[in-house]
């Protein structure tokens, strides 16, 4: 039984009030992220529901007659059953075939908006912050990753504790001991009271794990002469199946919005001199709630620690715009905006035939001339894209000539490790390299050498 409940199909409707600062074509895109966001969650929206207004309705966000419209489909309500206050709405207006479980808004509304319109509507309420944090939960695999997302989900519900309690009626109210009497807490109190002291918990935990985490990464960049890239860009936009293409790894890659919550680290493939790690780090979208941004800094550091960006952006979305800006805002709140970048628009080939896509690189590349547009499923645009990883950093590689001993011949396979080899002699002392690397590379490697 309890898998039939699991199979089953749930559905959601949309709520999204447009305010006048927000264009036509702005206001869809982000209605289209929630429909995605929504089918990441696992459920199914069976439609959407749209208000223009000035601003939201303090009391329970949409107006009074679009509440009303929205009671009426998600309660299959006939004319007989609806209220005077509905009779504005026509006899034949739609009502939803399949119960409807969820009503997702496209704003962060306040407690007490959420109370009213879950208790009006008779359906369960989730704001789009709510959505997110749900969907980062259920992802989240590292223990780093968990703790950050518990402490946002705690910060975000604290607010909401009262509102469930007045829900919940009198007995969210009572004070705890004998008969719900006494000088004890509240039911709410006493909620807020272990959500603080679960955040101070899990804040310990973050520490010590952030002081392992950089000590694994300190030895890593130490050892041998690593470069490091990050993958940055907007969630769903193929990073995912560029990092897999690039470094030859079984990466998980799934048309769904933050599939990838922790950072993989992976070497690029075939290796080149200097040794360089590719990390992928989680997805930005629009309007991401600033919590979640402050708990997954241990996750984009990798962008602050890396010597290349590579922002990837889906070429075949209308609104890659918005997405650049969105990524560029977050780069500059953790203050990785200056790090270098190359601007990959990826997914070239879900834009159309091959006369669409001449157009669009044409354009592309007009507007960013330099950047690289390419698909990340084609094996020669992963290959030029490569080579272009490789001369970035090989572009302060210097010539130089190395002399290993016959008596060192052991080290030789650090040279070739380190170094490119241009060329090898020898003679009656030992081997002769022209190689070409990192300056500091060369010089530790004379010192070991004698």
């Amino acid at each position: 039984m309890q898998r039939d409940d699991q199979d089953k199909t749930r559905y959601a409707i949309a709520a999204a009030v447009q305010l006048p600062g927000v264009n036509d074509a702005e206001f869809q895109a982000s209605l289209a992220e929630l429909r995605e966001l929504a089918k990441t969650l696992g459920f199914k929206v069976t439609r959407t529901f749209v208000q223009k207004r000035t601003g939201f309705d303090k009391a329970a966000y949409m107006g009074v007659g679009k509440r009303q419209e929205i009671r009426h489909y998600v309660n299959n309500l006939t004319a007989d059953e609806a209220t005077l206050a509905e009779a504005e709405i026509e006899a034949d207006a739609e009502v939803s075939a399949v119960p409807i479980d969820v009503i997702l808004v496209d704003h962060e509304i306040t407690p007490s908006q959420a109370r009213n319109l879950e208790k009006e509507v008779g359906c369960q309420v989730m704001d789009r912050t709510m959505v997110i944090l749900e969907i980062f939960h259920r992802n989240a695999r590292s223990p780093a990753a968990r703790a950050q997302v518990e402490i946002a989900r705690l910060g975000y519900l604290a607010p909401r504790l009262r509102e469930a309690a007045k829900l919940a009626g009198p007995q969210g109210r009572q004070r705890s001991g004998v008969g719900g009497r006494g000088a004890g807490e509240s039911h709410t109190e006493l909620d807020k009271r272990k959500n603080r002291d679960r955040i101070s918990e899990l804040q310990k935990e973050i520490v010590a794990l952030e002081l392992e985490r950089k000590t694994q990464r300190a030895r890593r960049l130490a050892n041998q002469s690593l470069a490091s890239v990050a993958l940055v860009g907007y969630t769903n936009a193929g990073k995912s199946t560029l990092m897999r293409a690039l470094t030859g790894s079984e990466v998980l890659v799934a048309d769904k919005l933050f599939a990838t919550l922790d950072t993989t680290v992976r070497s690029l493939h075939p290796e080149s001199i200097p040794r360089v790690l590719i990390s992928d780090t989680v997805g930005f979208i629009k309007n991401l709630p600033h919590g979640l941004v402050a708990s997954f800094k241990s996750t984009l550091e990798e962008a602050l620690d890396a010597a290349l960006l590579l922002h990837v952006i889906d070429a075949s979305d209308a609104g890659y715009e918005r997405q650049l800006e969105t990524t560029d805002a977050v780069l500059a709140e953790i203050n990785a905006q200056d790090v270098p970048r190359f601007r990959v628009f990826n997914k070239i080939d879900h834009v159309g035939d091959a006369a669409a896509q001449a157009e669009c690189e044409a354009m592309l590349r007009a507007n960013y001339p330099d950047c690289i547009v390419m698909s990340a499923r084609r094996p020669h645009d992963i290959a030029k894209l490569h080579q272009a990883i490789v001369a970035f950093f090989q572009r302060d590689l210097v010539e130089a000539e190395l002399f290993l001993p016959w008596s060192a011949q052991q080290l030789r396979g650090e040279i070739f490790a380190r170094c490119e080899v241009i060329a090898e002699r020898a003679d009656a002392d030992g081997a002769f390299f022209r190689v070409r690397g990192e300056p500091e590379t060369l010089e530790s490697l004379r010192a070991r050498f004698g």
